[in-house]
C-alpha cells in the first residue's frame, strides 16, 4: 500500500516562498513519476509539475514555469516543490500523486493513482 503525505503549506505573502515536501510509503518510490497539482475550491484540479522517476525528465504548467521547482530524492522517498515569487492566485489545496504505471510520465490527472490529503497553500495580497 502507497501513502503519500504532504507538508510545508501555509500562509505567505506575494512575493515570498514555500517548499512543500510529499513523504512516500511502500516499495519502488524510484520506479515512479511524482506529480504536484493543486485545487481551488470550486474549480478542477490542475497539473502543477511532473518529474519522471530518476528526475531526469520534469514538465511545469505555464502559470508556474519559472517560480516553481520540482524535485526528488529517491534515498528518501521524497518529492519537493519549491515555490518562489507566489502570487495570490497560487492560492489552492497542493497534491502529491504517484504515476500509476511504473517508467512512464504525464501531466494528466487520471493517469495518477495514489494522491495525498493536501496540504493549503495561502498567499496574501
Amino acid at each position: 500500500q502507497v501513502q503519500l503525505v504532504e507538508s510545508g503549506g501555509g500562509l505567505v505573502q506575494a512575493g515570498g516562498s514555500l517548499r512543500l515536501s510529499c513523504a512516500a510509503s511502500g516499495r519502488a518510490f524510484n520506479n515512479y513519476a511524482m506529480g504536484w497539482f493543486r485545487q481551488v475550491p470550486g474549480k478542477e484540479r490542475e497539473f502543477v509539475a511532473v518529474i519522471s522517476w530518476r528526475g531526469g525528465t520534469i514538465y511545469y504548467a505555464d502559470s508556474v514555469k519559472g517560480r516553481f521547482t520540482i524535485s526528488r530524492d529517491n534515498a528518501k522517498n521524497t518529492v519537493y516543490l519549491q515555490m518562489n515569487s507566489l502570487k495570490y492566485e497560487d492560492t489552492a489545496v497542493y497534491f502529491c500523486a504517484r504515476h500509476s504505471t511504473p517508467f512512464r510520465l504525464s501531466v494528466v490527472e487520471r493517469d495518477f493513482d495514489y494522491w495525498g490529503q493536501g496540504t493549503q497553500v495561502n498567499v496574501s495580497s
